[in-house]
């Protein structure tokens, strides 16, 4: 039903235009309209855009588990380009995750890189979603390929909630927690206004950016039929 509505040249602009209103809304909150945080370099405010990514990568990747087990359970093809989809966006926010953070990082630490936990399973996560993709150019039979990831996308998996509770599992080493829990939100009102204005123009970008390159995936699909069909 989303997909078939996406089809629609006119849905499509409305969403982008949208998606990047928002994006211009949160980068307003985050580099003025929040205040300045206490004891902190003014480098804090990328955490606006450190923390959406993050949690965008953690969607596309959920999303690829969600069409892994759907393509094991199921079968169909469908569910194979809903995974792939999934991890190439994870894989951009994923990436997008780690240099934001090694921005801040140089500003706090002195450093682009420290191997604290949750820095090191984030590295990892990146690592085995580009060995997903890399897999896919490697096997050439749609059937087999979209097995191999499925069991690929499944596994991979695992490492998303060992990134997320990294430092209650090893503590918090170097890594700061932003939101500490709902009793106790570690910001003022206004920089979780500006947070999770970010929160929603990243979902809607990261909504917009999906069904557009599923758009793609589908097509492409579709054309691979129907060169089929003539052929034979």
């Amino acid at each position: 039903m989303i997909e078939q509505t996406f089809g629609n040249p006119s849905f499509r602009k409305g969403m982008i235009a949208v998606s990047a209103f928002l994006i211009l809304i949160a980068l307003y909150q985050a580099l003025i309209g929040a205040p300045d945080a206490s004891n902190e370099p003014v480098t804090y405010r990328i955490l606006y855009f450190h923390v959406p990514v993050a949690i965008m990568s953690y969607l596309g990747f959920f999303v690829a588990f969600v069409g892994s087990v759907g393509y094991l359970w199921k079968d169909e093809m469908k569910f194979d380009r809903w995974a792939v989809v999934g991890v190439e966006l994870g894989v951009l926010f994923c990436t997008l995750m780690l240099i934001t953070g090694m921005i801040w990082g140089k500003q706090r630490w002195g450093a682009w890189w420290l191997w604290e936990p949750r820095l090191t399973t984030s590295l990892v996560l990146l690592a085995i979603y580009v060995g997903y993709l890399v897999l896919r150019n490697m096997v050439e039979n749609d059937v087999t390929r979209a097995r191999y990831c499925a069991v690929y996308g499944i596994v991979g998996f695992v490492d998303v909630p060992i990134v997320h509770f990294a430092i209650k599992m090893w503590g918090s080493i170097m890594h700061p927690v932003v939101i500490k829990g709902p009793t106790d939100p570690g910001m003022t009102l206004e920089m979780q206004i500006a947070l999770r204005m970010a929160m929603l123009a990243f979902f809607l970008l990261f909504a917009t950016l999906y069904l557009l390159r599923l758009r793609i995936e589908n097509i492409d699909a579709e054309t691979k039929k129907l060169k089929a069909e003539i052929t034979n």
